[in-house]
């Protein structure tokens, strides 16, 4: 599997036709915060495994209305399901939230970029993630954890609006009591129940125990934080190269057509989501686009 998961155009994604919707059954349903919940999907009718690229995104079609854009949020090392973490936010993802377990939806992709967790392989990895920003980060945790002996210091800096905007809160709490990894939470306002940090999420990086020249970061949450985040990194001396995105917005179709997701002169859901910092940074920093 290691050889497959680069920063390029996923071959998995190419093997099937793009337009074609699969169905797939709702085998389980979390809620995790309010608006915010976790379907774990298995294939209806077909046997195909279910293979992606860490930082791939799927086209969840809610049939008779419509399809979104959603990152995969499982573990790449199971071929039998896929996990996909959804905010409410509009019509489809709505009609979604009203679906029980049993219940079909379809399915095209993977699509897209991946994090880069061959180019990290004997350094130090960061991954700081805003709000929702951790669900397209999640496989990539689950991937560097199975593959723990090939890097050296593993660092997640996780930051939400309230405790209750946290998600996987079973998760963390097993990834809390790791030795391997170090894990810091932190919410931008709280009441007297939280006993962790408060602040936003880039106050977390100059604490962080990593060693900026021999580091890759992958950075995904709202777009003000993540340019925030990249300054932080910056200051800690990380370089540009070293330092990934995932722009996670606008798209529609999935293959390029559409030209719903242009960024200037790249398509983000064929050359994204996930991109090396320096190849979009001047895009990246202007707001207009």
């Amino acid at each position: 599997m290691a050889s497959t998961l680069k920063n390029s155009k996923s071959v998995i994604a190419n093997q099937r036709e793009p337009m074609v919707i699969r169905p797939f059954a709702i085998k389980r349903v979390v809620n995790e915060t309010y608006d915010t919940f976790t379907l774990d999907l298995i294939p209806a009718g077909h046997q195909d495994d279910v293979r992606f690229v860490p930082g791939q995104f799927n086209m969840v079609y809610a049939f008779g209305a419509g399809e979104v854009p959603i990152s995969i949020s499982g573990d790449p090392a199971d071929s039998t399901r896929l996990v996909h973490t959804v905010r409410a936010v509009g019509g489809v993802t709505n009609l979604i939230r009203s679906m029980k377990t049993g219940d079909s939806l379809g399915i095209r992709g993977p699509f897209g970029t991946g994090w880069p967790v061959d180019q990290a392989i004997g350094g130090d990895v960061v991954i700081v993630a805003g709000g929702i920003g951790l669900a397209p980060l999640r496989p990539a945790v689950y991937y560097l954890l199975t593959n723990r002996d090939k890097y050296n210091k593993i660092s997640l800096l996780y930051g939400t609006r309230t405790p209750d905007d946290l998600l996987y809160r079973q998760q963390l709490k097993k990834l809390r009591a790791r030795f391997d990894l170090d894990l810091e939470i932190t919410v931008d306002a709280a009441g007297g129940e939280w006993h962790g940090n408060v602040g936003v999420v880039t106050t977390l990086i100059g604490k962080a125990p990593f060693d900026p020249s021999h580091s890759v970061a992958m950075v995904c949450g709202p777009e003000v934080m993540m340019r925030f985040t990249v300054m932080e990194l910056q200051k800690r001396g990380v370089a540009d190269d070293r330092i990934f995105v995932s722009m996670e917005r606008n798209m529609k179709c999935g293959v390029g057509l559409c030209g719903h997701c242009q960024m200037g002169p790249t398509f983000i859901c064929k050359d994204g989501p996930v991109y090396r910092y320096d190849s979009i940074k001047d895009i990246f920093l202007k707001r207009e686009i």
